[in-house]
């Protein structure tokens, strides 16, 4: 067994009944990370608690997952009550809630995700691969003046914000981000390295470091499913010790993205893979990664 404690700063639970999530409800579409047949089913606590088994996994984030606009909040509420179910100490321990901050009613939104005690944060994605953002306008986003209004204004909140994004958007979000002195920034995915050539790996490589270069912004060691479908701890080192390096392992954490990347891994492995790849570092560092940069940054 693992001698950590450990936190788990990346995971999804969704229930098909009490929320509408119009991903996990259109059969036979396939999306940016791949065919999500597999998990378009329901998912609660305690399949997550399944899925990691032994490993010691004290508490967990929740990141918001496609909930229907409409049911932002509902999906809040569904994810509070699964938590106090099995007391204080259950899971999710925080809550990273939707809202669109670009809409007039925002604040109302914003407003309605702050009165949950377990939520920490907001994760608006920004990108998510060039063919879904062509569809879907996100990419625009990062030019709405409310938006960036908005996003400016979560620290005031006491609030977070996961940032996912594709690396054509890294240079213009470190400039934005430069605004936000007080924000708290979790970079989602490493940053979404998809390109593997050369020249790809490095522009991502060159942003990622003008990235970390802001103090707030931390990085979280998640979703390697979803740029290489049979990761191992070889194919992504060079990633992932470009963002220690860069990070250092004080704002880096770890997250499973379970359980989408339940595709392509079980959770086991997906930890025995990343343990491989921190196994050199201290066991105070990796302790950090493991759960302490967490608890920290989402206050648990």
């Amino acid at each position: 067994m693992n001698r950590f404690d450990m936190v788990d700063a990346h995971h999804h639970l969704w229930d098909l009944e009490a929320v509408r999530y119009p991903w996990l409800l259109e059969k036979g579409v396939k999306r940016f990370f791949g065919d999500p047949t597999p998990i378009q089913k329901n998912y609660h606590v305690a399949d997550f608690q399944a899925d990691t088994g032994s490993l010691p996994i004290t508490q967990s984030v929740h990141i918001q997952v496609g909930a229907a606009p409409e049911d932002s909040v509902t999906e809040t509420r569904w994810l509070q009550d699964a938590a106090e179910e099995t007391g204080s100490r259950g899971l999710p321990s925080a809550i990273v809630a939707f809202c669109d901050l670009a809409q007039d009613d925002a604040q109302e939104v914003l407003d309605a995700q702050s009165a949950f005690s377990r939520v920490r944060g907001i994760r608006q994605i920004v990108g998510r691969s060039l063919e879904e953002d062509a569809l879907t306008g996100t990419d625009a986003l990062l030019d709405s003046a409310v938006w960036r209004r908005n996003l400016a204004g979560l620290a005031a909140r006491g609030l977070s914000f996961d940032l996912q994004l594709i690396p054509p958007q890294l240079p213009r979000v470190v400039e934005l981000l430069k605004g936000c002195e007080d924000l708290d920034v979790a970079l989602c995915h490493c940053g979404s390295p998809w390109d593997r050539t050369p020249e790809g790996l490095k522009f991502w490589k060159r942003h990622t470091a003008a990235l970390a270069e802001l103090p707030r912004v931390h990085c979280k060691l998640s979703g390697f499913g979803m740029f290489d479908a049979g990761w191992d701890a070889e194919s992504v080192r060079d990633i992932v010790r470009h963002l220690i390096d860069c990070f250092g392992p004080d704002r880096c954490m770890f997250g499973s993205n379970f359980p989408v990347d339940k595709l392509y891994r079980d959770y086991q492995s997906v930890f025995a893979q990343f343990q491989a790849l921190i196994d050199d570092l201290t066991a105070e560092e990796q302790q950090a990664m493991l759960g302490g940069n967490a608890r920290r940054f989402y206050r648990l």
